[in-house]
């Protein structure tokens, strides 16, 4: 099937009881048991739940996987991750993620005895240089976190399987709709449902997707016993957004690249960073493992003043943390997505006081551009 039939019917059939097109939520915390010891499958809502059930499989088919595992949160699902490993491993991961992956692991994970290597995983040599005996993961974003670097995931993967560890993705900022990570091997995918997969600012949660049946296992376990699970009323909202997903990446796309432009050709920022100009350092190998380019755009103002006069002066952009929802949001990284990372951390990977990140939504794009301009001037 398509992409967009997938997205609109993979998990779900209509309701067995009434015909109800779109799946009901089932907001039931037990289930009445036929007799002791013989049950429909389904016990207990933390277990089991027939909406998060369609969720799970919806985003795995959309990510061309087996599996997918819902979570409460992005950072829970982040956190499932910690479960393939034990006290004394070791992780390489990318030096430039998230700011809550970064203070996740850095500061909590690594306090019961796991090792971490912050890294340029666009560097191959650096990769096998920081790889060690008791390496068990090699995590990445990709594109990252505000600078939007684009990694080789086919790099990636084969690096993995040489050392046999467990590939990781962040698939957040492209969707599936433009990235498939575990079509290049990679093994597990991980994704913040907040974003693009809801799409509209209403949710939190995360989703794991593989294709590897022992990693499922393992990563349902600690869903389950772990209780971080989404709700049924949450699962059902990313239900109903996933279902646009197709037509809303094409529309942030298509913004983004206007936006993008309209920044590097009026000269406003000392440097526009969005994987779809040709002026982006991995402008080929984006194009060669993603369908598109996406809905963010970073760029750097040169001076805290300047980017000030943007993240005070917007009224279509709402200053605020998080991205892909339906409205564009901007934010100043240094201090708000990343305010966790050292300073001379933020400084190596170029997050500067001046660096602006735009997630660019689905307003008219001529509406945006006036936004900055009015802003500032």
């Amino acid at each position: 099937m398509g992409f967009s039939t997938d997205a609109i019917h993979a998990g779900q059939i209509p309701d067995p009881t009434t015909g109800a097109v779109i799946i009901p939520i089932y907001q039931t915390s037990t289930y009445a048991q036929q007799e002791l010891g013989t049950n429909t499958g389904f016990t207990y809502g933390r277990a089991h739940n027939l909406t998060r059930q369609a969720l799970e499989k919806n985003i795995a088919t959309l990510e061309k996987g087996k599996y997918g595992i819902a979570f409460s949160s992005g950072i829970a699902a982040i956190n499932s991750i910690i479960s393939l490993v034990k006290s004394g491993d070791h992780i390489v991961i990318s030096e430039n993620v998230y700011g809550g992956t970064y203070r996740l692991f850095e500061l909590i994970v690594k306090n019961y005895g796991i090792e971490f290597s912050w890294t340029d995983t666009s560097n191959k040599s650096e990769i096998e240089n920081a790889i060690k005996e008791n390496t068990k993961i090699l995590y990445i974003e990709t594109p990252t976190n505000p600078m939007l670097n684009i990694i080789d995931l086919k790099m990636i993967s084969e690096l993995a399987h040489k050392h046999n560890l467990i590939s990781v993705c962040d698939n957040t900022f492209m969707s599936p709709f433009f990235q498939n990570p575990l079509d290049f091997g990679i093994d597990i995918v991980v994704h913040s449902t907040t974003k693009y997969l809801n799409g509209h600012s209403d949710v939190i949660g995360g989703v794991i997707v593989t294709n590897n049946e022992e990693i499922q296992n393992k990563i349902r376990y600690y869903q389950r016993s772990s209780g971080s699970i989404p709700s049924p009323f949450d699962c059902w909202l990313v239900l109903r957004s996933t279902k646009t997903l197709a037509v809303r990446m094409k529309q942030h796309e298509k913004n983004a690249i206007e936006f993008a432009n309209f920044l590097q050709d009026s000269g406003f920022a000392k440097k526009v960073i969005y994987p779809g100009l040709e002026s982006h350092p991995n402008h080929k190998l984006a194009k060669e493992q993603m369908r598109g380019f996406g809905g963010i755009v970073s760029a750097d103002f040169g001076n805290l003043d300047y980017a000030k006069k943007i993240l005070n002066g917007v009224k279509v952009f709402t200053l605020a943390e998080s991205l892909g929802g339906v409205e564009s949001l901007v934010c100043q990284p240094y201090s708000m997505t990343h305010g966790s990372v050292p300073k001379e951390q933020k400084e190596k990977l170029g997050i500067t006081e001046s660096l602006v990140r735009f997630s660019v939504g689905l307003e008219d794009v001529e509406d945006l551009i006036e936004d900055i301009k009015r802003a500032l001037n």
